[in-house]
């Protein structure tokens, strides 16, 4: 019996032939990360350990991004603690201005590869399988031994194939399929499983609706969310990377827990509505509710793919009078691309708030908290009671496109309802 890419990729990094679900085995890792919120309490366990110096400076990052540009005296302690300890241990930093959120600048920085194993004190970390590689979330502490070790100690998933087939309507993209796939499922449908995706729809997507895919495996309570690298993968990477990498496959003959497949041919924008993930509704059935506020951006949807979406339904309008629509590209890049491109005139034309990199609205950081009875149009990945601000507040999840309209009109809506 053959193995799922997630047990070749882990078995390759076992030093062993194959492996199985449900065994414990130590793995080494690629490369290893934390944030702003993450890294203090990781390098605080980390200090516990009696060890003087980190594995692999080149191989470890710390990026703030969630509470960026510091917001309280706490934030600022703890990302000056964290700047600290990066630079005397010669680890990858990137300083606000220069920066992005953790997982948009990685795998666009050629840090993260294809055949990796890559752990993360953040759960989206997963995000990063849609290169091809073992991406996942872990505690602080557990990143704190990967820090010292260069090694991780884990039980293998099983996994789930998912395959997609169909073309893509217009409008229609990597936020709706997963969103779309965790309605079916559910927010516990894999979990603990690697999540393991095909189809000839997922091939028409860029890479970064593939990243938005992977990214929100976690809402599903996947451990993973791994994609088969393809010539557009390969593209992508050739361009950013850094070191060598290796190209895994699942082997034909694989043993997965479950296969689901789904033709997405009459697909349309999808909307998560509160409090869940999972409470998934074609937009055409969704209640086309009045919104105080739009967010635009996040580790989810806020790469340049993702702007010109927005910016194509936004332009030459006006952000509804009594809505805030907050715009915030995901990394400097995206930022500095996005300025060359004119989106970010056309999104404040419109009356869109322009914001420096940051996480911010998405789990309530700051910028774009919501009061009681508020309700959001988002384009991030979460929207349970107070994940972006009062308990009572409403988020509303959904792609770019969607957002845009949203915000136009002043409730839920549609692009084609903004363009006709």
């Amino acid at each position: 019996m053959g193995m799922t890419l997630a047990e070749k990729i882990l078995a390759a990094h076992c030093g062993r032939d194959r492996v199985s679900p449900g065994e414990l085995v130590n793995a080494r890792v690629d490369f290893v990360m934390a944030n702003d919120v993450t890294a203090p309490i990781a390098i605080r366990e980390f200090q516990k350990l009696g060890v003087e110096r980190i594995f692999d400076p080149q191989r470890v990052a710390f990026i703030p991004s969630h509470f960026i540009p510091n917001k309280d005296i706490q934030s600022a302690e703890n990302a000056k603690f964290m700047r600290e300890f990066a630079i005397a241990q010669g680890a990858v930093y990137f300083e606000q201005g220069r920066a992005g959120v953790d997982h948009v600048l990685l795998p666009d920085g050629g840090w993260v590869l294809p055949g990796d194993v890559v752990v993360g004190a953040d759960s989206h970390t997963c995000t990063y399988g849609a290169l091809g590689c073992f991406a996942t979330g872990m505690g602080s502490t557990d990143i704190a031994c990967a820090m010292a070790t260069g090694d991780i100690w884990m039980r293998v998933p099983p996994t789930i194939k998912f395959v997609y087939h169909g073309k893509l309507s217009r409008w229609v993209g990597g936020k709706d399929i997963i969103i779309y796939t965790i309605g079916d499922i559910g927010v516990d449908g894999a979990l603990y499983c690697a999540m393991e995706f095909h189809g000839e729809a997922l091939a028409e997507l860029g890479m970064e609706g593939r990243f938005t895919i992977s990214n929100m495996a976690i809402e599903a309570g996947g451990k993973a969310g791994l994609m088969v690298p393809d010539d557009k993968t390969l593209a992508y990477v050739r361009a950013r990377a850094k070191r060598d990498w290796k190209v895994y496959q699942p082997d034909p003959d694989a043993a997965y827990q479950e296969v689901r497949e789904y033709d997405l041919s009459a697909l349309e924008p999808m909307v998560a509505l509160p409090s869940s993930p999972a409470n998934a509704m074609p937009l055409s059935k969704a209640p086309r509710v009045d919104i105080d506020q739009v967010f635009i951006g996040s580790c989810t949807n806020g790469r340049l793919a993702d702007l010109r979406l927005a910016a194509e339904v936004i332009k030459g309008r006006q952000v509804h009078s009594r809505v805030r629509c907050i715009v915030i590209p995901a990394s400097h890049e995206v930022y500095l691309q996005a300025l060359r491109e004119g989106l970010l005139e056309t999104f404040a034309e419109a009356g869109c708030a322009v914001a420096t990199t940051t996480c911010g609205p998405c789990l309530g950081g700051y910028m774009g908290i919501l009061a009681e009875g508020e309700r959001c149009v988002s384009t991030s990945n979460r929207n349970f009671p107070g994940r972006m601000g009062h308990v009572r507040s409403e988020v509303y999840l959904a792609n770019p496109a969607v957002a845009a309209a949203s915000a136009v009109v002043g409730k839920l809506a549609g692009p084609e309802e903004v363009l006709g």
